[in-house]
């Protein structure tokens, strides 16, 4: 198998053989502590794609929809959270999920604190919070899940959806943080990779200084030049958020504002979504993002890998998102194949992988790293990539 499903269940540690009844299924939730983004503040401005709240109401939201299936296996599952430190090691937190007796983590941590979280244990790590690519690639580990799409996933579903809509020439703005600099990087990719092309790349700035009051006007960075949409790259979101129907030409806005591409919007309405977005938000008492999809995935994947088996104790593995299709791992790259949502905020414009696009063996494989472009060379990553069953 190609599909991750085999090395899913055997990384984690055999659930389905718990020694005892009375033995919890136990998942640990780590997260960072003073998480600036969950400042009332940035809460109250609703940044799209941003965190709206900690990740447990997504992890007990799985439990709770996994209640009557723990019941007949006669099994129950609860949550230990940790938090983190920025830049605190992870040994201590890890000593207390180990004594907790943690069967695996989910974790929304900065990537050097994820990395260094899956370097430290063996349990199955799911990164429900960071994008970045480079925990896919150069910095992978064997035990490093992503339920999050990555942001090179995010950069090909709008590619996708231009190329669909022969909006061939795009102005890319940007900020200049050193994750805009690498997600421009990324969005320039695919967008060359979708024989799209970028007709200038100019800089944002928020500033109260006068000289650069250029820098942060719409329509001073959006004029004198022809295109047929703009991206916008900005991680904190206070530029974006002000950009739609503002700029010089009537152009639509894509990337971090306008047109997104994410793993969940609460205003999805087919494959089931509408129940899953009112079941979350009566037990946290706010709508689903995201990050909370991928927690409650990543919550769903371990319950489900510790109660299936065939009626022959062989292995069949297949999550469903409320998206459309089943739902597998990558074997190459640990990352959760899924469609993702082309969202303003106020609805779901549509899907991607987009209708027409094609692919040899997965059309799901055309949003992120396909097979053949492996760069995870972590121990026993290639071979999963090369005989399917890591």
């Amino acid at each position: 198998m190609t599909d991750g499903r085999h090395a899913l269940l055997a990384g984690l540690l055999a659930l389905a053989a718990l020694p005892s009844l009375a033995t919890p299924l136990v998942i640990g939730v780590v997260q960072r502590a003073n998480d600036d983004r969950l400042a009332p503040a940035r809460l109250a401005s609703a940044y799209p794609g941003h965190p709206g709240g900690p990740l447990q109401p997504g992890v007990a939201l799985a439990i709770a929809d996994a209640r009557l299936a723990l019941t007949s296996a006669q099994r129950t599952a609860r949550i230990e959270a940790v938090e983190l430190s920025d830049g605190e090691a992870p040994q201590a937190a890890l000593q207390r999920l180990q004594q907790a007796g943690a069967v695996a983590l989910i974790a929304d941590l900065p990537a050097p604190q994820l990395k260094a979280l899956a370097a430290a244990t063996p349990l199955p790590v799911f990164n429900a919070g960071a994008a970045d690519d480079a925990l896919r690639e150069a910095d992978c580990r064997p035990n490093l899940w992503h339920t999050l799409p990555s942001e090179r996933m995010r950069a090909d579903a709008l590619a996708q959806w231009l190329v669909a809509r022969r909006w061939q020439r795009v102005l890319l703005l940007h900020g200049s943080s050193a994750a805009d600099a690498e997600r421009r990087a990324t969005a320039q990719a695919s967008l060359q990779r979708h024989g799209l092309k970028v007709v200038a790349a100019r800089p944002f700035k928020l500033s109260a200084d006068p000289r650069e009051r250029a820098l942060a006007n719409p329509l001073l960075l959006t004029g004198g030049i022809e295109h047929d949409a703009v991206w916008v790259v900005d991680s904190d979101g206070e530029f974006a958020r002000g950009l739609p129907y503002r700029t010089a030409l009537p152009r639509p806005v894509v990337g971090d504002a306008g047109l997104l591409a994410l793993a969940w919007a609460p205003h999805h309405e087919r494959n089931g979504a509408p129940q899953l977005a009112r079941r979350f938000e009566r037990l946290a008492g706010r709508p689903m993002t995201a990050p909370d999809w991928a927690a409650w995935m990543a919550a769903k994947a371990i319950v489900q890998a510790a109660l299936e088996r065939t009626s022959t104790g062989a292995p069949t593995f297949g999550l469903d998102g409320f998206k459309g299709p089943r739902l597998s791992f990558r074997a190459w790259d640990r990352q959760l194949r899924q469609p993702l949502l082309l969202t303003d905020g106020q609805g779901v414009a549509g899907l991607a992988p987009v209708d027409g696009v094609l692919h040899p063996r997965d059309v799901m494989d055309t949003l992120g790293a396909d097979e053949g472009e492996r760069r995870c060379t972590a121990a026993g990553a290639a071979a999963a990539g090369a005989k399917g069953q890591p």
